[in-house]
């Protein structure tokens, strides 16, 4: 054998040992990247946040036939979805039951339809009917709770309700809450003897009427024994709840929160943009911009019993307006920024109490809690407030924007350099080697 075919024998030996040896690397140290522009193959990071509490194996089993009749192979596109989880959580098992086939498995599970997925944790099970990200996150977070907390609103004052569809109502941060495991209910004190000592959070929006005398020692009752509140403020008179302020130290200060900036974003100056957000477990990793409609500023006494942090600034250049005048009055108002959301905590015996106090009912209300953060920030104070702090996950990334937005100079300038520029470039270049040749 010649010196040059053994150079060719060594090389096809080398090269396919470096194949093999790259199949093994590959297989056992598995690695993608996303280049998609919007992620397209890869979770949102709360989803992978939510993955990294499971501790222990996730098993999934999804009850559908092998074909349907308009989207075909379903199994093929439950299994490509699902592997964007197992990516993430390798113990994540799949498994599929023909409801055709198997009738009695089926019916022992509960099922009601194809293609419905039973989703199990740890001894617990979860239902999903429609299959995406947001159902299944939202039934891993549910399974991702030891417990369900309580979650309880005041009512019977004309309050804003977890469960209502109103503008004026809390809906959707109340199914929001559902979604991730909590329950809710309305407390009437006129009725119940007392505030339940074993619910997570209380909540407390706005009342119309003002609540008797009884009601609020029984709200006192609540915050001297240790209960987690979230209150939020609207900038009306307090209808009772002045002992309430009282006992958490809050200054409110009379007037409403104007907002240049706002005003600048073509959205009402009563509307404070929320931009500065304190560090605090509920605003770690935070930075979307919230909306307080109609707001007002809080403040806290000097001398309190209570661990205070601002949660949210807003109206860096803006003013708390005792006159509702669109200008600055030097003599009335009073200069920002204002905070617009506090937390208070303190220990009452061996439980650490929490209490949030936002300065806009309206922030979760129906009708404006679908602007920028409002939800994902509400949802967080909530979680801090339940002591699920492992719950609050990271925001998820927002979809990038796939169009061009071009000011008039540098619309001239690329328009310039693309049709006069680089053509005379190319024609420059062009004489130059037809002179050199020449």
């Amino acid at each position: 054998m010649t010196k040059s075919n053994m150079r060719h024998l060594l090389f096809y030996v080398l090269l396919i040992a470096s194949v093999v040896g790259i199949y093994q690397l590959a297989a056992r140290f598995p690695a993608q990247w996303d280049v998609t522009q919007n992620a397209l193959n890869s979770l949102e990071p709360g989803s992978a946040d939510v993955l990294n509490q499971l501790d222990g194996p996730l098993n999934i089993t999804v009850y559908v036939t092998e074909q349907d009749a308009k989207q075909g192979d379903v199994r093929k596109l439950v299994r490509e979805f699902i592997a964007l989880y197992q990516r993430y959580k390798s113990d994540i098992s799949l498994t599929f039951v023909d409801p055709v086939k198997e009738p009695e498995a089926t019916r022992k599970s509960g099922i009601q339809g194809n293609g419905e997925m039973v989703v199990e944790f740890a001894g617990r099970k979860e239902h999903i009917t429609t299959l995406n990200e947001q159902t299944l996150t939202s039934a891993l977070l549910r399974l991702a709770h030891g417990k369900q907390q309580m979650v309880m609103y005041l009512s019977g004052h004309g309050e804003r309700k977890l469960d209502g569809s109103a503008n004026h109502d809390l809906g959707e941060f109340g199914r929001r809450l559902e979604q991730n495991g909590y329950r809710i209910a309305s407390l009437n004190l006129t009725i119940a003897q007392d505030v339940p000592e074993n619910i997570g959070v209380l909540v407390i929006t706005q009342p119309q009427v003002k609540l008797l005398p009884g009601e609020t020692t029984k709200l006192l009752r609540h915050i001297e024994r240790g209960g987690n509140v979230l209150w939020l403020l609207d900038a009306e008179p307090l209808r009772g709840l002045e002992p309430i302020a009282e006992k958490m130290d809050i200054v409110l200060t009379p007037g409403v929160v104007l907002d240049p900036a706002a005003q600048q974003m073509n959205v009402p100056a009563d509307w404070t943009l929320g931009t500065g957000y304190a560090p605090h477990a509920i605003t770690q990793n935070f930075d979307l911009i919230t909306v307080f409609p109609y707001a007002r500023a809080l403040s806290t006494e000097d001398e309190s019993t209570w661990e205070r942090h601002i949660l949210v600034e807003g109206a860096m250049n803006g003013w708390v307006s005792t006159t509702g005048a669109a200008h600055f009055d030097k003599k009335r108002d009073i200069p920002g920024p204002v905070s617009l959301a506090l937390a208070l905590q303190r220990n009452v015996g061996e439980r650490e109490q929490r209490i949030v106090v936002v300065g806009s009912g309206s922030f979760l209300s129906n009708a404006y809690s679908g602007n920028g953060g409002n939800l994902d920030l509400g949802m967080n104070m909530m979680n801090w407030l339940a002591g699920e702090e492992r719950l609050i996950t990271l925001a998820p990334h927002t979809a990038k924007d796939g169009a061009l937005t071009l000011s008039k100079r540098e619309l001239t300038i690329l328009s310039a350099t693309l049709l006069i520029v680089i053509p005379l470039l190319l024609i420059a270049m062009g004489g130059w080697l037809w002179w050199r040749r020449r």
